[in-house]
């Protein structure tokens, strides 16, 4: 018999517990307990913190070759209030999400969003301003969680309200990086949209080849990512 498959054309896991969601929230908390060890302070853990300094997001630094920023930025956060934020709303909307658009796909939006974050906040923040957080791959787990509730014919607007009411609270605070929320909602969506509607739109007849374009749209968003944080770091250099 063919296997089973979500509307994203994943294979139906035999289990429906989202491994992905957990192994991230446990690699942030880990990643937590580490440079608080080092700062040994559980509130000012960036502080003297040798992975939090190697790590943070810092355009000026990035330009300089330190590439691992870009992504090591996404597993870092300023505090435990901090973190306990972000993986929370990781743990609510990628439990529904994960099942969905199958374990490869949900990590590989994931990533592809905390990339678009990490590419927005290289072009628009201060080159030596310092940036952390999974917000922006949170943020893009709200589009497409979003784009989902679209694609099954569901009302979205409880997550379009909660996006707005996010997006303000970024733009009222000082020291949130707006730029970064904004970059992963923008690349998170873009790769949804290309996996759940982008085969429909071209009228793809077969199913395989509706997951090759799934694919290639997330490919192509990861893509301009690194393109955007090529460029910004070619004209900071």
């Amino acid at each position: 018999m063919p296997a089973m498959r979500t509307v994203a054309g994943a294979t139906v896991a035999r289990s429906p517990i989202p491994y992905v969601t957990y192994v991230l929230v446990a690699a942030n908390i880990v990643i937590f307990a580490i440079t608080a060890v080092q700062s040994k302070s559980l509130v000012d853990n960036y502080y003297r913190s040798p992975l939090f300094a190697r790590w943070v997001l810092v355009p000026d630094l990035v330009a300089d070759g330190q590439w691992v920023r870009v992504l090591g930025a996404g597993f870092l956060h300023w505090g435990p209030i901090h973190l306990a934020l972000n993986m929370f709303a990781l743990w609510v909307v990628g439990r529904s999400l994960e099942p969905a658009l199958g374990r490869l796909r949900y990590l590989a939006v994931y990533l592809v969003a905390l990339l678009g974050g990490s590419a927005a906040s290289m072009i628009f923040q201060d080159s030596n301003a310092a940036a952390a957080g999974a917000s922006g791959a949170v943020y893009g787990l709200f589009g497409a969680i979003t784009v989902l509730l679209i694609r099954v014919r569901q009302n979205p607007n409880q997550m379009l309200i909660l996006i707005g009411i996010n997006i303000f609270i970024s733009f009222s605070l000082p020291g949130i990086s707006l730029s970064g929320h904004l970059g992963g909602l923008l690349a998170g969506t873009l790769a949804t949209l290309g996996v759940l509607f982008v085969p429909e739109w071209l009228r793809v007849g077969s199913q395989e080849a509706a997951r090759s374009i799934g694919w290639a749209s997330i490919a192509a968003v990861g893509f301009v990512d690194l393109l955007a944080i090529g460029i910004a770091a070619a004209a900071l250099a």
